[in-house]
């Protein structure tokens, strides 16, 4: 099932990756186009939410050096499906349906990408989509859920994907950083780093961050 269910979303990525491109690109224009308008509280709570918390900003980061890791395709195929599956979520969250240990999904999603990260797990493309696509559900639905009342679905939604895509760029722009510029060190930059982030995963969980 889940094979058939990642090809399927690998097909309908290829699809929407020129729109998702274009999406992100001219959101920042988009965004100095609300300035002074009430949208613009919808946009900024959107964006702030991801990058406000370290849960967020740990699991977002790690998408991109995970598909680093995995190179090729799975470059823009995995923190897209995050993104994809996260904005899908987030009209759940938005739409009043209750979903269960969103907090605690959220936090072992750190610890299963730290360690996916410090093992260097060359995990199938298909795979890897699936997981990621699992996860940002959860993510998505913490961001739904806790839009503000006032807010704009759109802009807010067009806040939380931007901040998404950044962190993403800058988990695959450190990725590709250490690829190529510690190439001998990477493996111990990866178990390092990884394992540093699934502690925190850890510690989110329990309560202590």
């Amino acid at each position: 099932m889940f094979p058939r269910l990642a090809r399927a979303m690998e097909r309908h990525m290829k699809k929407s990756l020129p729109l998702a491109v274009i999406f992100v690109v001219l959101s920042a224009g988009m965004a100095q186009a609300h300035v002074g308008h009430g949208s613009t509280l919808g946009f900024d709570h959107g964006f702030m939410h991801p990058i406000g918390g370290v849960d967020h900003v740990l699991a977002m980061i790690a998408v991109g050096v995970f598909a680093s890791v995995l190179g090729g395709r799975a470059l823009w195929l995995v923190p897209l499906s995050f993104v994809s599956m996260m904005v899908a979520g987030g009209m759940l969250g938005n739409s009043g349906f209750h979903l269960p240990i969103v907090e605690t999904i959220i936090a072992l999603s750190v610890i299963i990408l730290g360690a996916a990260v410090a093992l260097q797990w060359k995990a199938p493309v298909s795979m890897a989509m699936t997981l990621v696509g699992l996860i940002a559900v959860f993510h998505g639905f913490a961001h739904g859920a806790e839009m503000p009342a006032d807010a704009s679905s759109f802009d807010y939604g067009l806040g939380f994907v931007t901040a998404t895509a950044a962190l993403h760029g800058a988990g695959l722009g450190l990725g590709l950083s250490v690829r190529r510029y510690l190439k001998s060190f990477s493996a111990n930059v990866w178990r390092i780093g990884g394992s540093a982030m699934a502690v925190a995963g850890v510690g989110l969980l329990g309560g202590w961050l």
